[in-house]
This record gives structure tokens, C-alpha cells and sequence, in this order.
């Protein structure tokens, strides 16, 4: 990487379902998120996306700046919004994309709390966004790779069926990411929209 890139990362935790950090680093973005887990986090960082960029603090600033309303405390970087939409920003002044294929986690405690935490937050409620049994979900990355709604809480993925999470990691897996854990609702759309986004849409209705 030359003296004068960064890269800008959107970091997610599932411990704090909603919410992302957005920062930049001069390190490996791995050696990064293991700073970041520190005694104050009961569970590793994942790295949503990350990417290397000229100038990135401006690119930092800028997000911060379109999302300031959403931001949860000035003097942290946390917002509650969308990763995704944290991501689509960085991809137009990306150099190169710098998401690493594995995920930082320390041990197999960190593991098991990751799970527990996943499996606490996975019922996510598809009735609740209106979306009914046999409904399509594409993959937000790749809209050829699809998912259908089996019921109020799970989803048939290559023929298996398994909840939103695991669907998640079975479609990375297939684009060369090795993850142990992924925010289901994230990583999928219904009309051109994440599951999360619209689940916030309906909160924010009521």
C-alpha cells in the first residue's frame, strides 16, 4: 500500500445489532479489528467492507458527514445505518478492495459467543416486512445468487433449507469469502432493498 492510501473499513459487531463503525487504518485491517476487541467488546468485529483509498480521511469525513444525523455519539464513530449503504460510498473512490476473505476471531470461546449472539437476533420476522412464503431474496452482492422463503423464519439455499445466516455464509463461501458468522438480514434484498433496511422502515413507522 503507498505512503499516501488508507484504507476506510465499515466494521459491524453482533453485539450492537444496527449499528456500524466506520474508520480508517494505515495496518492491515485485520491487525486493526484485533486492537478494537478489547475488554470493552464481548465479541470480535466483522469486517463488513473495506477498501484502500487516496486521501481516505476525506472519504472518512464525507461519511460521517452524509449520515451525521444517524451517528449515535460525536466523539465515536457508530452510526445506525445500513453497512451497505456506508460501503456504496467507498466503492466509488476505491483503489482496490481490501475485505479480507477471513474473519478475526481469537478463540473458540469468541466463536461460541459470536454464535449465541446470531442464533439470540436470527428470527428475523418476514411477515413483520410483508414478505409472504416462496418470495425470492437475491444476494445483495450477486443478483444471480437467490434464496426463497420457506416460512416466517427460514429460507431454502441450494436446495437446504437454513436460516438467513447461514444462507448468508453459504453465498460468501461461493464468492471466496471463509466467514464464521454474517448478519443474515444484511446480505439480502427484496426489491431492491436489504431485509434490514426494510425492517427499519417499518420500526420507523411506528
Amino acid at each position: 500500500m503507498k505512503p499516501f492510501h488508507c484504507i476506510v473499513y465499515v466494521l459491524t459487531n453482533e453485539a450492537m445489532p444496527g449499528f456500524i463503525k466506520v474508520g480508517t487504518t494505515k495496518k492491515p485491517i485485520l491487525k486493526r479489528m484485533k486492537e478494537l476487541y478489547s475488554t470493552g467488546v464481548p465479541v470480535p468485529f466483522e469486517c463488513h467492507y473495506a477498501a484502500i483509498v487516496d486521501e481516505s480521511k476525506n472519504v472518512e469525513r464525507r461519511i460521517h458527514r452524509a449520515f451525521e444525523k444517524l451517528r449515535i455519539n460525536k466523539n465515536r464513530e457508530f452510526f445506525e445505518i445500513d453497512p451497505e449503504a456506508a460501503a456504496d460510498i467507498i466503492r466509488l473512490v476505491e483503489i482496490e478492495d481490501a475485505t479480507p476473505q477471513e474473519d478475526f476471531v481469537e478463540t473458540p470461546d469468541d466463536t461460541d459467543a459470536i454464535k449465541k449472539l446470531e442464533k439470540r437476533a436470527e428470527r428475523f420476522d418476514f411477515k413483520m416486512v410483508g414478505i409472504e412464503k416462496e418470495t425470492v431474496l437475491h444476494f445483495k452482492h450477486d443478483d444471480q445468487i437467490t434464496c426463497s422463503v420457506i416460512d416466517n423464519h427460514r429460507v431454502r439455499f441450494l436446495n437446504d433449507e437454513m436460516s438467513l445466516s447461514a444462507a448468508a455464509l453459504a453465498a460468501l463461501k461461493q464468492r471466496g469469502f471463509h466467514w464464521k458468522s454474517a448478519q443474515g438480514a444484511q446480505y439480502w434484498t427484496h426489491n431492491g432493498q436489504t431485509l434490514v433496511e426494510l425492517r427499519q422502515q417499518i420500526e420507523n413507522e411506528d
